[in-house]
């Protein structure tokens, strides 16, 4: 038995906000609708990478079960397909069914490509094509392709590297004043620089000399001294008044004073300055009940790629192994903290505090033995003498 189908309409609509709004036909001959134009003999005009709206409108004449629309583009490089859910159709009753298919973005040629679309429905006892037709595919009116992100696969935290960025034109049209933005957003980094005009292939043959439609270019950035180590995304963006296209690709950044710049040694700190200028640390001990604590150098000036060492040091005067806390800090802020270990031993530290007062205490019993010395001693009796006549 053949499936005779009534075809109401077969509708596409590339999927945008601009699509023209559906009309149905009211004889039976098959109808395709793009932006509002139907379909006349001549190649329908879509955009390589887009994703079209297909509405098929149909009557059925007979009865049938596990019904699919289908679609399928055919193109010489790739061809795309999309399909319906499965439905039942009983005669006599009109159906609309809708589902999208993307339009390949490989094309053949530069610039556009010709490709065919079929519709067909295919049930469980009659399969029937409903329509052949030819599309253009052309290249979007405005669109670039990022052909290449080259950077260092792994950086050091304060590095300045470069990315090298290559692009090519694929849209139709010319491309004038583009800008590309390079930078790792998670890092607070970016870098923008012009890269100038790049031409269509279209034209590309009656192009001056100094015109192309491919075109590279190099931006350094600077990876902050804090950054913490891990894999991190560097973020491409290219645009100009026309259209703006985004890009990824990966880098690792190392950072051996991701935790801090301070490294703990027994009872020294080594204080590190990794950047490229001066700078200069306070070393502030965190006060403890327990111990008191003192360190060789509390200002310590550090020129850059630099380090200086200084010496902590923890007494107390009642036994047992104590943790204890340093602070280095920037102006107001810390930027690292260290913590350390001191062993007392009660009978041989004593606290300098202590020590003092008992050297002060000897030097005033010194003083009053001496006092009390002096006061004890009576004056001796002066002789005198008379004068004597003879």
């Amino acid at each position: 038995m053949v499936f005779f189908l009534t075809v109401m309409s077969v509708l596409l609509l590339v999927s945008t906000v601009s699509a023209g709004q559906i009309t149905n036909k009211t004889d039976a001959t098959t109808a395709i609708k793009v932006d509002g134009t139907y379909y006349t003999g001549t190649a329908i005009a879509v955009e390589a990478g887009d994703v079209i709206s297909v509405s098929v409108y149909f009557t059925a004449t007979n009865d049938d079960t596990d019904v699919r629309v289908e679609a399928e583009i055919e193109g010489e490089k790739v061809d795309t397909s999309s399909m319906t859910s499965s439905f039942d159709v009983e005669t006599g009753i009109a159906y609309k069914k809708s589902f999208t298919i993307e339009v390949p973005y490989e094309l053949k040629d530069d610039l556009s490509d010709g490709l065919k679309l079929e519709i067909e429905l295919d049930g469980k006892n009659h399969k029937t094509v409903l329509i052949k037709t030819n599309l253009n595919v052309q290249r979007p009116t405005y669109n670039i392709d990022v052909k290449s992100i080259s950077a260092s696969n792994t950086v050091e935290a304060g590095e300045t590297f470069p990315v090298e960025i290559v692009m090519k034109n694929v849209g139709y049209n010319d491309l004038d004043d583009l800008y590309v933005t390079a930078g790792i957003a998670a890092l607070g980094m970016e870098k923008t620089a012009y890269f100038g005009d790049l031409v269509s292939d279209e034209w590309n043959y009656k192009s001056k000399d100094d015109e192309t439609d491919t075109v590279s270019g190099i931006l350094y950035l600077k990876v902050p001294y804090s950054a913490e180590a891990g894999i991190y995304g560097i973020d491409v963006e290219v645009t100009n008044d026309d259209m703006t296209v985004k890009a990824v690709e990966q880098i690792a950044v190392n950072n051996d004073f991701s935790n801090g710049n301070v490294i703990a040694n027994g009872n020294e700190l080594i204080i590190v300055n990794p950047t490229d200028s001066l700078k200069v640390y306070n070393v502030v001990p965190v006060a403890s009940d327990d111990l008191s604590i003192s360190v060789s150098k509390s200002v310590v000036v550090i020129p850059a790629g630099s380090s200086e060492t200084v010496t902590v040091s923890a007494t107390g005067s009642v036994e047992g192994t104590y943790e204890y806390t340093v602070n280095v800090m920037s102006g107001n802020s810390i930027v690292s903290t260290a913590t350390l270990s001191e062993t007392v031993d009660g009978n041989s530290v004593t606290n300098p505090i202590t020590i003092l007062t008992i050297i002060l205490v000897i030097v005033f019993v010194v003083l009053l033995i001496v006092l009390i010395v002096l006061l004890g001693k009576k004056p001796e009796k002066t002789e005198e003498f008379g004068e004597s006549y003879y």
